[in-house]
C-alpha cells in the first residue's frame, strides 16, 4: 500500500492534510515532547493509519470524529525497529478525522542535536536545532515521513524564556523571547520540511522580505555577507515565476550543522562557514532559495528522484548566480561542479557507473547522501537550455513550476511535460537516443559539452608550470575562491612535502578561513602525510561539522594506517561536536 521505499506509511488509503504540534524543549533532559495531531483524509474503505516513528516513545494515542467531535483512546501497535527506517507506528481508527499522538523523543533522535553552550558562538546558553532531510523527521514527529505527502502546520511551542524558537514557518522578525511560541505554516509541504531551532538568536533585516537570524555574535556579520538575497530573489521571481512562500529568512547555525544549507521554508537553515567576508561562497544562499522553486514548491515524491528536487535547484542556483554576480562567476562554479563529476567516473567500469551515476530514470539508492545523480540532473536542463535557446527553455521551465506547483511528482511527470511542452512542439532538436542517454543510461553522455572557464585555462596552465619547474603561480594571492578550488581539485592528490611547504609559505592555505579552500588543502595534507599542518587541520575537523567539507578530510586520512590512527583521535575529540549524521557518516569512513 505504499510506493515508497523509505516510509511505512499508506498514502493510498490516508493521507496527513495538517499537522498541529504541541511542544515542549527540555534541554536538560534534551528531549522534546507534546502531541501532534493529524487532520486525516481518507480515500477509500480503510481501518488504519500508519506512521513513521525512530526511537520515539509513544505515550498515547487518540482519535476524534463524527458530530460529537470528542476524544477516543485508539488500539496501536509499534513494531520492531529497522536501523534505517525506524518503527511503523500503526494506529486502529474508525477513520477518525483527527488521531493524536503523545509522545516524547530520545536524546540520540537522529533528527535533532542539542548544543551546550560551549559549542555555540556566544558561550552562554545552549542551542537545538533539527535536520529532518532525508527521512529523521520520523525521529522528532511521528508522521507520514515521505515527500509524497504535502501538510500544512500549527506549532505552540515552549522552551525556556531566554531562548527564541523558529521554526519552517512565519516566525515574523523580532525577537521576542516568551518562553511561549506559535508559528503557521499555511503552504503545505513535506515532512522533510519540517524543522525547528531554538537558541540565543537576534534578527537583522536584509531586505522588504528577507532577513537573518543567528547569535548576536554573528548577526551582523552574516546579514552583510547575505545582503545580495532580496536581489537574487528579483531575478528568480523574472526567471521563473513569482516566490510564493511569504518570506525568505536565513537561520546562521553553529558550525556543528552537517550541511551547507537547508531549504526550510520561510527560514533557510545555513552553515557559518559560508559566512567568510567576501560573498565568495553565497552560491549556497542561491542554492537553497532556488529550493524555494525546484523541492519546495515542486517536490519529488520519493527519495528514488532526488535529481528532481537538486537537480533543478543546481540549474536555478546557477542562473541565480549568473544573473546577480556575472556570467563568468557562474561558468567557474559549473565547471567545478563538472570537473568532479567526471573524475569521479573516470576511474570507475561501465557497470559502477551504472551504480554511481545511473539513467535520470532509475532508482537512485538515495539514503541521506545526494551523490553524482543531481549534478547528473543540472548538466542534463543546461543541455536542453542550449539546444532549445533560453528564449524557449526559460518559459518551459517557468510553466513546469506554475503546473506542478504544490505537487509531488515523479521523472516519468515531467518527462511527460518535457515531450508535451518542449520536444513536441520543438521536433527535431532533442533525438531520442540522446534524451535516453540522459534518461536511461549511466554515467554522462559523450555529447555533452562542459563548462569552459577563461580563467581557469590560466589557472591550470600555472599549476602544470608550477608542477614541472617550482615557479609560483603568479597573481594567485589574489585569486578568487574559485580559483583556488580548481588549482588544488586538478592538482595531484600526493604532493611532496617541499611543494606543500611553498604553497603554505607563499599563500597561508594551513589555517585558513575559508571552509572550501580547507577541504581541499587538508585533503591533499592527509593523503600526502605532511604532519606539519595536522594541529591545524585537527582544528578544522573538530570545529566544523559539515560533512561536505569534513568527510573528504577523514576519506584522505583514512587511506593509510597512521592517518586512521590520527583521524580516530580527532574524531573522538569532534565528537561532541558533531551533528548525528555526520557522525554516522565519520564512524563508516573509520570503520568504527
Amino acid at each position: 500500500m505504499t510506493h515508497d521505499r523509505h516510509s511505512y506509511a499508506e498514502p493510498a488509503l490516508v493521507r496527513t492534510t495538517h499537522l498541529a504540534l504541541d511542544l515542549d524543549l527540555d534541554f536538560t533532559a534534551k528531549v522534546l515532547s507534546g502531541t501532534a495531531t493529524h487532520t486525516l483524509a481518507w480515500s477509500g474503505p480503510g481501518d488504519r493509519l500508519v506512521l513513521d516513528t525512530r526511537d520515539l516513545t509513544i505515550l498515547a494515542v487518540e482519535g476524534a470524529g463524527g458530530e460529537d467531535g470528542e476524544w477516543e483512546p485508539l488500539e496501536y501497535s509499534l513494531a520492531v525497529p529497522d536501523q534505517e527506517l525506524g518503527s511503523a507506528l500503526t494506529i486502529r481508527t474508525r477513520q477518525h478525522e483527527q488521531v493524536r499522538v503523545s509522545y516524547r523523543t530520545a536524546p540520540t533522535a537522529t533528527g535533532l542535536q542539542w548544543l551546550e553552550p560551549s559549542m555555540t558562538a556566544g558561550g552562554m546558553m545552549p542551542f537545538m536545532f533539527s535536520q529532518s532531510q532525508a527521512i529523521h523527521a520520523r525521529s522528532w514527529v511521528p508522521v507520514q515521513d515521505t515527500p509524497s505527502v504535502r501538510f500544512s502546520y500549527a506549532a505552540h511551542v515552549t522552551a525556556p524564556p531566554e531562548l527564541m524558537v523558529l521554526m519552517s514557518a512565519d516566525n515574523g522578525t523580532i525577537s521576542h523571547r516568551s518562553g511561549s511560541y506559535d508559528v503557521v505554516m499555511p503552504e503545505p509541504i513535506p515532512s522533510y520540511l519540517l524543522a525547528i531551532a531554538a537558541g540565543d538568536l537576534v534578527f537583522e533585516p536584509i531586505g522588504d522580505r528577507a532577513g537573518v537570524w543567528a547569535e548576536p555574535e554573528m548577526a551582523k556579520r552574516a546579514a552583510t555577507e547575505f545582503c545580495d538575497t532580496e536581489e537574487m530573489m528579483r531575478v528568480t521571481e523574472a526567471l521563473f515565476g513569482p516566490y510564493r512562500w511569504g518570506r525568505y529568512d536565513i537561520l546562521v547555525l553553529p558550525p556543528s550543522f552537517p550541511y551547507g544549507g537547508m531549504e526550510n521554508p520561510r527560514m533557510t537553515f545555513a552553515t557559518p562557514t559560508v559566512v567568510i567576508g567576501d560573498k565568495s561562497l553565497v552560491s549556497v544562499v542561491a542554492h537553497e532559495l532556488a529550493h524555494s522553486w525546484s523541492g519546495n514548491l515542486v517536490t519529488q515524491d520519493s527519495w528514488d528522484d532526488i535529481w528532481l528536487n537538486e537537480g533543478f535547484t543546481s540549474y536555478v542556483e546557477n542562473r541565480i548566480v549568473e544573473a546577480v554576480y556575472g556570467h563568468e562567476l557562474a561558468v567557474m562554479e559549473t565547471a567545478i561542479k563538472q570537473h568532479a563529476t567526471v573524475v569521479r567516473l573516470d576511474p570507475l567500469p561501465a557497470a559502477q557507473q551504472a551504480v554511481e551515476l545511473p539513467g535520470l530514470n532509475h532508482r537512485s539508492q538515495y539514503h541521506g547522501t545526494t551523490g553524482l545523480g543531481p549534478l547528473k540532473g543540472a548538466w542534463f536542463l543546461a543541455w536542453l537550455e542550449e539546444r532549445f535557446t533560453r528564449e524557449t527553455f526559460d518559459p518551459f521551465l517557468r510553466g513546469y513550476f506554475d503546473r506542478f506547483a504544490f505537487r509531488s511528482i515523479n521523472t516519468d511527470d515531467f518527462v511527460g511535460h518535457l515531450q508535451e511542452q518542449l520536444l513536441d512542439k520543438h521536433p527535431g532538436l532533442v533525438t531520442p537516443a540522446e534524451l535516453a542517454a540522459w534518461l536511461d543510461e549511466p554515467g554522462i553522455p559523450a555529447f555533452a559539452e562542459r563548462a569552459v572557464s577563461a580563467r581557469f585555462e590560466i589557472v591550470d596552465e600555472l599549476r602544470e608550470r608550477w608542477l614541472t619547474t617550482g615557479e609560483v603561480p603568479a597573481g594567485a594571492k589574489h585569486w578568487t575562491t574559485q580559483e583556488w578550488l580548481r588549482f588544488l581539485d586538478a592538482a595531484p592528490d600526493v604532493l611532496t612535502a617541499a611543494q606543500l611547504q611553498q604553497l603554505d609559505r607563499e599563500f597561508d592555505l594551513t589555517g585558513t578561513a575559508n571552509g572550501e579552500i580547507a577541504r581541499r588543502w587538508y585533503a591533499i595534507v592527509a593523503a600526502s602525510n605532511y604532519t606539519p599542518a595536522y594541529d591545524e587541520l585537527a582544528t578544522f575537523l573538530t570545529r566544523v561539522g559539515r560533512m561536505k567539507l569534513v568527510l573528504p578530510v577523514y576519506k584522505a586520512l583514512a587511506a593509510s594506517e597512521a592517518g586512521r590512527d590520527f583521524a580516530t583521535e580527532v574524531f573522538a575529540a569532534a565528537r561532541p561536536n558533531y551533528h548525528p549524521i555526520t557522525t554516522a557518516a565519520v564512524q563508516k569512513i573509520l570503520g568504527r
